[in-house]
């Protein structure tokens, strides 16, 4: 039995500060939890996550935790590069960060980051100090396409894909209240969203020399949280190689799992799952893949990083149901 561990949120106020707290408090390898919030300092957790009444006393800590073995920084674009650049964090505090500050390679100081998602490289992650935990666009359209490129099978790909609300993160915007999510889709950053980058560093390891292009169009979608992504590329595989393409390479990747039919959000929300349907059309292969973007496209997988990190078993505090009705 691995010890327990104790761990701090930083920037726990958020949607995925709330999330990481969630599943944190009931993973039974966390002996000790702290959560910090410059904004929300001195008041308890519960009063910000109301969901959490009756669950923790925790108050919120406007210092940073330094008796801990691990930190989970749940901050925004920009703020983590920042917090690490402008203090001195001890050396024995491992560092896993949700924000895309270090997915391409990025240091802080000294501190080098690995790339987090576990159906790529899961022994680099055990033997990592510091992660960073990959976009959540990026989880479901990585483990959409990584077998083809195992394979070498990868060329020009499109992408379309469709996020719920909490996506956009906790702070208000036009896009994001009721009054114009429901009933409503629109496209946003055609071409041009920010985890492309990442997307292709992690292809272009697995099949060296594959620049794209990939084109990638995403949806903000009339609901709260999931991601639906469908890629599709000409690929010379019938629908059963393919498919057997994909089981082999998932066999022992307890959270990937190959459908038989068309799969949907419901079928991942609240969960740290991927679901992928294959199909054929003509010489294109087509992956539909749903994932929930606060789960296994953020704080899951950052759950199922720290088990790898300290000798949990991969899915400890991870075996969630997905909420149907």
């Amino acid at each position: 039995m691995n010890p327990e561990i104790r761990v701090a949120v930083i920037g726990g106020a958020g949607f995925t500060g709330g999330e990481m707290l969630r599943l944190l408090l009931t993973h039974p390898g966390v002996g000790l939890l702290a959560a910090h919030s410059r904004s929300h300092a001195g008041e308890p957790v519960d009063a910000v996550h109301r969901d959490l009444l009756g669950e923790t006393d925790m108050k919120f800590t406007g210092s940073y935790p330094i008796d801990v073995d691990l930190w989970m920084l749940c901050l925004g674009p920009g703020e983590s590069r920042q917090l690490l650049e402008s203090m001195e964090v001890p050396e024995p505090i491992r560092i896993i960060d949700l924000s895309q500050d270090f997915r391409l390679g990025e240091k802080a100081g000294s501190r080098k980051f690995t790339y987090g998602l576990p159906e790529f490289q899961r022994e680099a992650i055990r033997e990592a100090s510091n992660i960073a935990n990959p976009g959540c666009f990026a989880t479901s359209i990585e483990v959409s396409l990584l077998p083809l490129a195992k394979a070498g099978l990868l060329r020009e790909v499109h992408v379309s894909g469709i996020t719920g609300s909490t996506g956009a993160g906790q702070k208000q915007q036009d896009t994001t209240q009721f009054n114009w999510r429901a009933n409503n889709i629109n496209a946003y950053k055609a071409l041009a969203h920010q985890h492309v980058p990442e997307i292709l560093r992690t292809l272009s390891i697995l099949q060296p020399g594959f620049k794209g292009p990939l084109q990638f169009v995403p949806f903000r979608g009339s609901f709260t949280r999931g991601i639906f992504v469908t890629s599709y590329l000409g690929c010379g595989l019938n629908a059963e190689e393919a498919i057997k393409l994909y089981r082999d390479y998932y066999a022992d990747h307890p959270f990937v799992h190959i459908s038989d039919r068309m799969v949907d959000i419901k079928q991942v929300v609240n969960t740290n799952r991927i679901l992928l349907y294959l199909e054929k059309t003509g010489d294109q292969l087509v992956i539909h893949g749903v994932e929930d973007n606060l789960i296994k496209g953020a704080c899951g997988q950052a759950v199922q990083n720290m088990n790898l990190m300290f000798g949990f078993p991969e899915t400890e505090g991870l075996r969630l149901k997905s909420v149907m009705f």
